[in-house]
């Protein structure tokens, strides 16, 4: 498969508790034995192709980065019944996968899905005690509550879309993508029987108080305004649709400074991931450590 700027080596896990018989695709570059680990969590409906540009970054720092697919993306298993898709499901993978590869001195990298699920993981003590920092991008904590008009419009506009467009659907976001990277974000998805990941995402967000995620979203939501002490590093992109409740959920994370506002940035906003990630790195003070 042709995939421009990201000639990193896939990795397979395939015998995580609970997920027997399927197989999960990651990335996991750099020294094993690192003072940092960058966790990077896409979203809907990309997979981890979506932080090439922030990968090499982050490894220059000497740092460990870890980016794992999604089932139902990427190069991740993907079942085809869209029943098989709930909050749980990902959740759990992901709790799984940190506990599987024993992952410590962690920094959150979060955008989108992985921000709405990845900001749930402290509730798990054992996650809690791995967890060191925070870098979160354009996403949303659902707490049981209606959303803004922006997401009921997405919703819709995936539930009536019978073969998603989704490298389209990033470049009309404002991301400059080649045809080589269109192909790229295109190719997990040969045909409509393998999105079903990407067909439930929408409907999986936590705006109705009885929805599966709703009791992690909130005591996440305590944890990061109440608990939450380590460094937290926001990054938005000016473009998105919905900056408004970034800004929101930046007085939601304790401690959180002003957001860094990326002008030109869409929702996608890993497509400027160089001068992000440095951006990050140096507010952690990685950059001085090389």
């Amino acid at each position: 498969m042709d995939l421009p700027d990201f000639p990193y080596p896939p990795t397979y896990v395939d015998d995580l508790p609970g997920y027997e018989g399927l197989r999960a695709h990651y990335l996991d570059l750099g020294p094993r034995d690192a003072d940092r680990t960058f966790l990077c969590l896409h979203g809907e409906p990309t997979w981890s192709y979506l932080y090439r540009k922030m990968i090499p970054v982050l490894l220059d720092s000497g740092a460990r980065v870890v980016a794992p697919d999604f089932f139902g993306f990427g190069r991740s298993d993907k079942p085809v019944e869209d029943s098989v898709y709930t909050f749980g499901f990902h959740r759990e993978f992901l709790l799984r996968f940190v506990e599987r590869l024993d992952l410590l001195d962690i920094t959150l990298v979060v955008q989108d899905w992985g921000g709405t699920l990845g900001l749930t993981l402290p509730v798990d003590p054992a996650f809690r005690s791995r967890l060191d920092r925070l870098f979160v991008m354009n996403t949303v904590l659902p707490i049981g509550e209606p959303l803004g008009p922006h997401f009921y419009q997405w919703r819709s506009l995936v539930r009536n879309t019978a073969d998603l467009p989704v490298a389209q659907w990033i470049r009309d976001s404002g991301a400059s993508l080649t045809d080589r990277e269109v192909a790229a974000y295109d190719a997990p998805f040969p045909d409509r029987r393998f999105q079903a990941g990407a067909r439930t995402f929408p409907d999986l967000a936590m705006v109705e108080p009885d929805m599966d995620g709703v009791a992690e979203s909130r005591a996440a939501l305590q944890f990061w305004q109440r608990d939450w002490s380590g460094p937290s590093f926001m990054a938005i992109g000016a473009n998105d649709p919905d900056v408004d409740t970034m800004h929101a959920l930046r007085q939601q994370i304790r401690g959180c400074p002003d957001p860094l506002m990326v002008a030109e940035a869409g929702h996608f906003l890993q497509e400027w991931g160089e001068p992000v990630a440095r951006a990050a790195l140096g507010y952690f003070g990685d950059l001085s450590t090389r």
